[in-house]
């Protein structure tokens, strides 16, 4: 299969019970890790209009409702609530939504990413949807699990990246549109990005200032 570019004309994203109550047994990274991760990829939806799916389960219960970095990044995405569906891919108001967009490249991250990425993942593939499992915007109960879960969905051909991967391969080319706000999300979440920017920002106030 040939490599085709993720754009923002091409791709869709789906956050798979990204819950307050699920998260909370995010054990394989560090929660700020998860947390930050989560955020920068909601911010990247929003920043480059992808079209975005929400689903929950259990929302009443212990599994909490959505991360409010979620919800507020993305206002208008559907929430799809499943009644008791653990794939939400068997839910046909999920799977309608996700048809509703209109796109065949999935980008697809969640909690667990065992369970709820990577069943729901197998099944986009089985429907023939390309399907990219955003890792790092995901998470699980411990470093094995989430290995063992992206051994089985390599296998099946879903590709696995991270959030950053996501939003260079969105851009493209850091001239295009939208580069100062991918500037500013990388400042923010991903840490030595943030210090380079700082450290040439001071480096160009100094020159100036000199």
């Amino acid at each position: 299969m040939g490599y085709e570019r993720l754009t923002a004309d091409n791709a869709a994203i789906l956050f798979i019970d990204h819950q307050t109550g699920l998260s909370n047994g995010v054990q394989d990274q560090s929660y700020p890790e998860y947390l930050t991760a989560v955020t920068a990829l909601a911010e990247l939806a929003k920043a480059y209009e992808l079209p975005a799916v929400i689903t929950t389960s259990a929302e009443d219960g212990p599994n909490g409702p959505v991360l409010p970095v979620v919800a507020q990044n993305l206002p208008d995405a559907p929430v799809i609530r499943r009644p008791g569906e653990i794939n939400a891919w068997d839910n046909a108001e999920f799977v309608a939504a996700v048809k509703a967009t209109g796109r065949k490249k999935l980008i697809i991250a969640g909690v667990s990413t065992d369970v709820c990425v990577a069943l729901a993942a197998l099944a986009a593939r089985a429907a023939g949807y390309e399907v990219y499992a955003v890792i790092d915007a995901s998470g699980t109960w411990n470093k094995l699990v989430q290995e063992i879960a992206v051994a089985r969905m390599v296998k099946a051909g879903v590709e696995p990246m991270t959030w950053v991967a996501v939003a260079a391969e969105l851009q493209g080319d850091w001239r295009a549109d939208k580069g100062q706000e991918l500037g500013r999300i990388m400042g923010t979440h991903l840490h030595f990005y943030g210090n380079l920017t700082a450290s040439f920002a001071a480096a160009a106030r100094a020159t100036a200032n000199a």
